[in-house]
């Protein structure tokens, strides 16, 4: 079932789409066969800069958990045996400080809508009962609309296809391992042990998912990996955790 062939959300989609081939021929006099890519990094740069207050919060957040940490340590010895209790407690000292546990995942959730509409619209070959001619874009022959996993099963991939995506699938799994080498997460004791291994595996799931999207949501992820990792390390000098 296509979400997208209900009315609102065609209406979305639409409208996105109209948006998207406005500005990529704004670009294309600039940018030529690149337009259609370039603008969604154009849009991609747009809902950073508007999610920069979201990584401020964040970025404040990851201080507060840090500096948190030895009174949830308490806490958790304290309540050990009684996990309602410990929850309660962990809960009222973040309200007490006047933060959320959870602030961490606002800048996932926040970006979520935009990459959906951006995989909606290079999966659509018509939209609003016209052709998608967004489609017929492509990055060094690489077409935005498609993604290596559908490639490789239908056997259109060529030489071409394999290296764009290697290369954004190594920028991305790169950005995840100075990531993880330059940004020591704030650790939160009250958090169940596993979280640890998937807080360090988490941002490697990206080059992961970069493999089944369409190349032009492919481009997003790439441009928003490096974006984040840049905006953490000026945060963090702000912000720093606690030693």
């Amino acid at each position: 079932m296509d979400l997208f062939a209900f009315p609102p959300l065609a209406l979305l989609l639409d409208l996105t789409t109209r948006a998207l081939l406005a500005l990529t021929s704004f670009l294309e006099p600039l940018t030529g066969g690149l337009a259609a890519a370039v603008a969604v990094v154009v849009v991609t740069l747009a809902v950073r800069v508007l999610l920069v207050p979201v990584g401020v919060s964040q970025a404040r957040a990851e201080q507060t958990r840090a500096r948190l940490a030895p009174r949830l340590r308490t806490l958790q010895k304290r309540w050990a045996k009684n996990r309602e209790r410990l929850q309660r407690e962990t809960m009222q000292l973040y309200r007490d400080e006047g933060a959320s546990p959870f602030a961490g995942c606002l800048p996932v959730l926040a970006q979520a809508p935009v990459v959906g509409l951006l995989y909606a619209v290079f999966l659509h070959p018509q939209v609003g009962g016209h052709v998608n001619t967004l489609l017929e874009y492509d990055v060094l022959g690489a077409p935005l609309g498609r993604s290596l996993v559908g490639a490789l099963s239908t056997g259109t991939a060529d030489a071409t296809t394999l290296a764009v995506f290697a290369v954004l699938v190594a920028v991305i799994a790169g950005v995840a391992e100075l990531t993880r080498r330059l940004l020591r997460p704030a650790v939160d004791p009250s958090a169940p042990a596993w979280t640890t291994g998937m807080v360090g595996i988490l941002p490697f799931t990206t080059a992961g998912v970069a493999l089944f999207v369409p190349l032009a949501a492919g481009l997003y992820l790439t441009v928003t990996t490096a974006w984040t990792l840049c905006q953490r390390l000026l945060l963090r000098r702000r912000y720093p955790l606690p030693r």
